[in-house]
């Protein structure tokens, strides 16, 4: 089992950066694929960016955000640059253990976060 707990959420304008980070009650490197998702009001949970050994992005965040992981201190980050107001969602960490499908949606996860809120004002 593994615990996670986001914090960095907040309110940004639009073009503006934040940087979300994900602690784990124990070391993911190589046992856990990690993952961001997120959700807006009325909407589906959705993935945004996940890491194993490589990195997937979805094609709406490609380019703006930036999925990392610093195995010393069990933290998953999720850079967030070039915010727009329909990246305002609930953003989750999920991590699920060896194997795992690294672009699997939300069945695919087996521990989340409590979520934190990211709201992109124009």
């Amino acid at each position: 089992q593994v615990q996670l707990v986001e914090s960095g959420g907040g309110s940004v304008q639009a073009g503006g950066s934040l940087r979300l980070s994900c602690t784990a009650s124990r070391n993911t490197d190589r046992t856990f694929c990690m993952a961001w998702f997120r959700q807006a009001p009325g909407k589906e949970r959705e993935r945004v960016a996940a890491i194993y050994s490589n990195t997937y992005y979805s094609d709406s965040v490609k380019g703006r955000f930036t999925i990392s992981r610093d195995n010393a201190k069990n933290t998953l980050y999720l850079q967030m640059n070039k915010l727009q107001p329909e990246d305002t969602a609930m953003y989750y960490c999920a991590a699920h253990p060896i194997p795992c499908i690294l672009t699997g949606g939300v069945a695919e996860y087996t521990y989340w976060g409590q979520g934190v809120q990211v709201t992109v004002s124009s």
